[in-house]
């Protein structure tokens, strides 16, 4: 299988912080008429500062009979109604979401065409400067996450989109036409600096845009685009086995979502955060009426302002300020979140993946690639549906639990073989539940989940800083993930990612706070001393 694998399918507080407490505890505190509701009170969670009570829940003049009566109603009379809160900013989200498309393209783009690139440009059979062509990717990448925060900060999410479609453009195109490796080089290293001020960008603007409620399942299209964009690359990847060169047309192919995304955001909103920190009430407060109606334009424009006088986010942010609390927390959760995620081996697995199912008879590397890339989709599916109901920290505790049960089964199967065709039947189960595991939490939330606890002001420069450690582990697993096989063997390096999973699992527990269900803006109040 190509080395292509080497590079990530996926973009993949303290235990005593002060917001672990549910909020479902203080609204109860408004209710003094419910005594018998039951509340959880984990004994290493601490109470969260009070926050601004929601008009709903507030109003002392609604009868207990009318709660238990409505708490009685039919599951089926409740849904009745189709809850379409999350249509108007879908068309916003699903063109953001296209930049993980190109992501996920880019990734896939070389697996097959690697071999006829290399033979036409003079360097087949040079290991070194075929991984050097597929990781160039990386290098770009890291530079780009690294740049992104200050480009949002002065530009806006909308006009970021937009000047990052040029080296995404240019990229490709330099890379399609390429007859030397120094034009294959420069593409591909274009084209990283474009994905990776995208892989930051999407998650931030999601987050800014997207109601409360459905700010995780309407995030967890990152995870989908990605997946859609590795399952489309590698079927256009046929034909490259028959036509030596149709990885220029491949490469081609890869300008027009740039395209696509630079014309679409012509067409979106800027984040009413950024517009109401850049002093465009009036702009900030149309977008809010189109996205999230008109109830909620007091309210919201309320706590934007409340959140930038408190934290001055009226001014430009500075890289030292991460280094201050809150924000030191945000960005050490960020960092430890990616290098969890990288070191508890999801590429080392998705390139192990092809000789795994070769076991079994599956000799195809693209159809092995192919069946991954749809594991990778269904989980990103049910990360969609799950992650506004169960919530990120569930979510995230229980797919590392997952993958860690997937390795553990992996190295059994291959440490204790009794059948040698249970033994691969193992293997293939055991990495097909890790990739879906991966999807369903890992994967989806780690990017979600730093959006919404980094503030304001420092949004995106945690964000970059958190991304671009994602990116310096992506290129050291993918390093030395293979010398590791051959010196230790497969099952050691498979428990290791396992006992890796375990740690992330246990820092997830330990460290993270829920933001389900709660603004952007009250989950800052809480992390901020100073508020």
């Amino acid at each position: 299988m190509s080395s292509l694998h080497s590079v990530s399918a996926a973009i993949v507080y303290t235990k005593c912080d002060p917001i672990r407490q549910p909020l479902s505890f203080y609204k109860a505190k408004t209710k003094p008429h419910n005594l018998s509701c039951s509340i959880r009170h984990p004994s290493n969670k601490l109470r969260v500062p009070a926050l601004k009570s929601d008009p709903s829940e507030s109003h002392h003049t609604r009868n207990f009979a009318d709660d238990e009566r409505a708490e009685k109603l039919p599951l089926r009379q409740k849904d009745a109604n189709f809850d379409s809160g999350w249509l108007p900013a879908f068309p916003h989200v699903l063109v953001a979401s296209m930049s993980n498309f190109i992501f996920g393209y880019h990734i896939g783009v070389m697996n097959g065409p690697i071999v006829s690139i290399a033979r036409e440009l003079g360097f087949e059979g040079n290991s070194l400067i075929e991984g050097l062509v597929v990781s160039i990717f990386i290098a770009g990448a890291f530079i780009g996450s690294i740049s992104s925060g200050s480009l949002v900060d002065r530009l806006g999410c909308r006009l970021t989109f937009q000047f990052d479609s040029i080296p995404l453009i240019l990229g490709a195109i330099i890379s399609a036409q390429a007859h030397s490796l120094n034009e294959i080089i420069g593409g591909r290293l274009l084209v990283g600096l474009g994905i990776g001020v995208n892989t930051v960008l999407v998650p931030i603007y999601i987050s800014e845009v997207a109601p409360t409620k459905y700010r995780g399942a309407l995030g967890s299209l990152c995870q989908i685009g990605t997946c859609l964009g590795i399952i489309t690359s590698l079927i256009l990847g046929i034909p490259s086995k028959n036509d030596p060169h149709w990885w220029r047309t491949m490469l081609y192919i890869a300008s027009i979502p740039g395209i696509l995304v630079a014309i679409g955001m012509q067409f979106t909103v800027d984040s009413p955060r950024w517009l109401c920190k850049a002093g465009r009430i009036n702009d900030a407060k149309t977008v809010i009426r189109e996205l999230w109606g008109e109830s909620q334009i007091d309210s919201a424009i309320e706590e934007f302002q409340s959140v930038c006088k408190n934290d001055g986010c009226n001014s430009d942010s500075r890289w030292s300020e991460i280094l201050e609390e809150p924000h030191s927390r945000v960005a050490f959760i960020g960092g430890a979140l990616f290098v969890l995620q990288q070191f508890a081996g999801i590429n080392g697995v998705l390139y192990f993946s092809s000789l795994t199912f070769q076991k079994v008879g599956v000799e195809s590397s693209a159809v092995a690639s192919l069946f991954v890339g749809l594991t990778n989709f269904a989980g990103a599916l049910c990360a969609l549906y799950l992650i506004d109901r169960e919530g990120r920290q569930k979510l995230l505790i229980g797919s590392y639990l997952g993958m860690a049960i997937s390795m553990f089964l992996v190295s059994s199967a291959i440490f204790c073989p009794l059948d040698e065709q249970l033994s691969n039947n193992l293997s293939i189960l055991g990495t097909i539940m890790y990739i879906f595991s991966f999807a369903i939490g890992a994967g989806p939330v780690t990017g979600i989940i730093i959006s919404e606890l980094s503030s304001t002001r420092t949004r995106g420069k945690i964000m970059g800083l958190s991304f671009s450690t994602h990116w310096v582990c992506n290129f050291i697993v993918g390093l030395f993930f293979l010398e590791l096989v051959e010196k230790f063997g497969v099952a050691p390096i498979y428990a290791s990612f396992g006992a890796v999973s375990l740690s992330a699992a246990t820092f997830s527990y330990y460290f993270l706070v829920e933001t389900k269900g709660r603004s952007l803006e009250e989950i800052e109040r809480s992390l901020n001393v100073k508020a």
